[in-house]
């Protein structure tokens, strides 16, 4: 008992700094039990103490801007459990299913498949990520969602329907995130929120702010349930319960987002156990960009175009698979070399002919590993390998070049296909942003 105090005694002798330095390092359940072992540590502790704010500098501070969160009126524990969670967002989402919203005032028939969350100065932001349309690897990112807290410390959360394209209205939609472990979470349409304008107006219906009777995170069929309940004993009643009825059904009509659900791509970069691993970009056959994903499990390595679901078995089958990944480290065979030599690189039609663009190949895309990989065909055709009399249909090669990234093509065709990284270090690469005004 005596060696405690004395531990305690001289960690009190500390100056404050040196002490919020140390404590920084402690979870939330190792400070808790610190701050029982002694009345003069319990200050040091609490909620809106300098010691959450160096906890949520230490964590977070090199990613976004802690003082700013919640117009600096929030308290630093709060911060600390909101961020916690969202943390987990950072990254590359797809979302599950077919999307059911309907068309864009700008004229796009579907959203893309994929969402990319990162770090703004007081919010999380998460945008729409496809592949642009103008022959180059450009990305093009969308306005999707952002989600902040207000002052008094209530979680905000809008949606951008229409994703910054041409023709939008500007007319962000109030919606519910709801978390389903680590890698799942759905966005619904928060229907009890009036619309609010991205440049601040007020809602269409003359109503200032954003809230309307229920309260923030209540469901429109709770607060029916409460007024139903509320006006039961009151004269008039069943006329109040049609009335909110209506108004409910009157809500529902205005429902402008159709709930989605996304699951993390959780290993959305390549590693050096896994140096193919993750999501890619590359020009395919018919000269558009295109989104790949390579993926490790104990089959071996299979690589998926990013389509949506509905498109024909865009992510069912694999653009090529393999049961052994092993490279074939260099020197390389005659016949390896003649493989990789007889064919031409797919390249953006921006720069095709660019004898910049060839010597940038030349220097950075030198073949250092070759792995065999298969094509669909053999997954698609049972027995293709056993019965065709040509099995060159279904046997490919990757090159992996000496920069990190990778090639691959088909012995049936003349090309290859080069992928490149779409993100590095938490950003996306070569964008292309879609505003909201």
């Amino acid at each position: 008992m005596g060696e405690t105090n004395s531990c305690s005694d001289s960690f009190s002798h500390f100056p404050e700094d040196v002490q919020l330095c140390i404590l920084s390092f402690l979870s939330p359940i190792e400070i808790a039990n610190f701050a029982c072992t002694s009345k003069r540590f319990v200050s040091l502790c609490q909620k809106d103490s300098k010691l959450w704010h160096a906890i949520c500098e230490k964590r977070w501070g090199s990613k976004t801007q802690i003082r700013k969160w919640g117009d600096g009126k929030i308290s630093y524990k709060l911060l600390y459990k909101t961020l916690n969670k969202w943390e987990n967002l950072i990254g590359f989402w797809r979302r599950c299913g077919q999307s059911q919203q309907r068309p864009t005032l700008g004229g796009a028939a579907k959203p893309p498949t994929l969402v990319f969350f990162e770090w703004g100065p007081s919010f999380v932001s998460g945008f729409r990520v496809s592949p642009s349309q103008d022959g180059t690897h450009c990305v093009t990112k969308a306005p999707f969602l952002w989600m902040g807290i207000s002052a008094d410390g209530q979680i905000l959360s809008y949606l951008d329907p229409d994703g910054g394209s041409n023709g939008s209205s500007g007319e962000s939609v109030p919606v519910n995130v709801d978390f389903i472990g680590d890698v799942h979470f759905s966005v619904e349409e928060n229907v009890s929120y009036g619309h609010r304008n991205f440049k601040g107006e007020d809602s269409d219906d003359g109503v200032n702010g954003l809230f309307e009777i229920s309260s923030p995170g209540s469901s429109p069929e709770t607060s029916e349930m409460y007024q139903y309940y509320a006006n039961r004993m009151s004269p008039g009643a069943d006329r109040a319960w049609r009335r909110q009825r209506r108004r409910g059904k009157e809500r529902q009509g205005r429902r402008r987002w159709e709930t989605e659900h996304f699951r993390k791509i959780v290993d959305s970069s390549p590693t050096p156990a896994r140096p193919l691993q993750g999501l890619w970009k590359g020009i395919c056959s018919d000269m558009k960009l295109e989104f790949y994903l390579v993926m490790y499990d104990v089959a071996g390595i299979s690589c998926r175009r990013v389509g949506d679901l509905s498109e024909h078995l865009s992510s069912y089958t694999p653009v090529f698979w393999t049961s052994d990944p092993t490279f074939i480290e260099s020197p390389f065979t005659c016949e390896e070399e003649n493989l990789y030599n007889s064919r031409v690189h797919l390249q953006p039609s921006a720069v095709a002919g660019h004898t910049d663009w060839k010597c940038s190949l030349l220097d950075d895309e030198v073949v250092s590993r070759i792995m065999h990989i298969n094509s669909s065909y053999d997954l698609v055709i049972p027995g293709l390998e056993e019965t065709s009399a040509n099995p060159w249909h279904a046997e490919g090669r990757i090159w992996q070049y000496r920069n990190g990234t990778f090639g691959f093509g088909f012995l049936r065709d003349n090309y290859i296909v080069d992928l490149k990284h779409i993100a590095q270090n938490g950003c996306i690469l070569n964008t292309m942003e879609l505003c909201s005004d």
